[in-house]
């Protein structure tokens, strides 16, 4: 195991660049994710790690060695893309054994990893099979078992579940949790999937255009969003950010209501700001904001309601269950100590 440090990274392609000088820390045998939306970077970043892409500045360490200029197979790292990458015309046994062939390790101990990491991941009855003869996810674990006997330093996964089912992808991320519970091998995790973030991450990283918007624990980030663009990314549903002014007393003022806000803030009166409330701190109050009911959708352990307030759209998520029909008003009231300030000119949290 080792740590990983991103110093001052740079790329470009051409005069295009896609990654701005980006610092990263990563202690050794942390699981951390790199998330964002499609072309932010991350995937980039973490070919940089594994050396299947070069570096336009800056430097990549892991564990005491800079490896800018050490190619993939000198790195000691690991990585299990999206697509599974396996050999079709190699079984189970010899996909995950190749790597260790290539090495000329003797023939016993190659064996005992491939078994060691064929129970680990319930692969023990399926070592004679091919590819093809397999699912979606017990190619994955294929994948992550041909990794696990390589017993690198580091773990880099490239949006591993993106193939998979809805189900299977909750499956899945449950064993690769608790399998780096079980190794604690440093793992550098890829996905677009925030709740795949916040449920397996020690620490998120948070890229938008090649650059870090906040880097913290899930909690961390969910509770104290550095600014809109990690409020509106981290959460599902996604943080209500309405544009408003503040009025006397700290309150805002959207839409013609005034919105209370707890404490003492840094914003002054007049000053554009967003209001920031997740959906499920949004309760029904008689005292509270009208708004109009557009669309209703129960889940069953949860009701998500899609409403219009004045000129803003917002989310509320009730855990009751309420008899809402499209075209009712209900009056909604934020619970003022879980509400987020936004400077509206800049987007970072008050």
């Amino acid at each position: 195991m080792a740590q990983v440090q991103v110093r001052k990274v740079r790329k470009a392609f051409g005069a295009v660049e896609i990654i701005h000088g980006v610092d990263i820390d990563i202690a050794d045998g942390e699981f951390v994710v790199l998330v964002g939306p499609s072309g932010c970077g991350k995937s980039t970043l973490l070919r940089m790690i594994a050396g299947l892409e070069s570096i336009s500045a800056g430097t990549i360490a892991i564990g005491a060695r800079v490896v800018n200029n050490l190619p993939p197979s000198e790195r000691d790292i690991a990585m299990v893309f999206q697509n599974y990458a396996l050999y079709p015309h190699m079984k189970v046994r010899d996909n995950m054994a190749f790597s260790l062939r290539l090495r000329k390790m003797d023939r016993a101990v190659v064996a005992e990893r491939v078994n060691r990491a064929a129970g680990i991941l319930g692969l023990a009855s399926l070592l004679d099979r091919y590819p093809r003869q397999l699912s979606g996810g017990q190619r994955q674990r294929v994948a992550m078992g041909r990794a696990i006997v390589r017993d690198p330093q580091v773990f880099l996964f490239d949006e591993p579940l993106s193939n998979l089912d809805a189900k299977l992808r909750v499956q899945m991320r449950t064993e690769i949790k608790e399998l780096h519970q079980r190794l604690r091998t440093t793992t550098v995790y890829v996905t677009h999937d925030q709740v795949e973030a916040m449920t397996m991450a020690d620490k998120i990283v948070v890229l938008q255009d090649g650059r870090i918007e906040q880097i913290g624990a899930p909690l961390e980030l969910f509770d104290r969003p550095a600014n809109t663009f990690v409020a509106g990314f981290i959460g599902s549903p996604a943080m209500n950010l309405l544009k408003g002014t503040v009025a006397d007393g700290g309150a805002v003022e959207i839409n013609g209501s005034r919105l209370a806000v707890a404490g003492n803030h840094a914003a002054a009166k007049g000053e554009a700001v967003f209001f920031g409330i997740r959906p499920e701190h949004l309760e029904l109050s008689p005292e509270g904001v009208p708004a109009r009911i557009a669309v209703v959708e129960p889940t069953g352990s949860e009701t998500l309601v899609f409403l219009r307030f004045g000129e803003s759209e917002i989310v509320a998520l009730f855990r009751e269950r309420h008899d809402f029909k499209p075209g009712d008003t209900v009056h909604l009231r934020p619970r003022v100590d879980h509400v987020h300030l936004f400077n509206a000119e800049t987007g970072q949290r008050i």
